[in-house]
């Protein structure tokens, strides 16, 4: 278990925004092992909303595109999986 200390000095160099993409990143790596669309879609929905209800002040504009991209493309991969 890491120490707050550091969780929290490595947080103040980057914007919230970036550190959700990396967990969405890794999240998504590790849902590939898996081999299910469903499960994948729903990270992708879920990170859409995250990326979509996360406040402008402390994030950009980029990353409010990306939520809305996500929450399009997560019913798609949803509808056609086979699982």
């Amino acid at each position: 278990m890491l120490p707050i200390q550091v969780i929290d000095s490595f947080l103040l160099n980057y914007e919230i925004g970036q550190v959700l993409l990396l967990v969405f990143a890794l999240g998504t790596l590790g849902l590939l092992g898996l081999g299910s669309k469903k499960v994948l879609s729903l990270h992708f929905g879920a990170f859409g909303l995250i990326f979509l209800m996360t406040p402008q002040a402390i994030n950009s504009r980029l990353y409010l595109f990306l939520g809305l991209g996500l929450l399009v493309i997560a019913p798609m991969v949803f509808a056609t999986s086979d699982d």
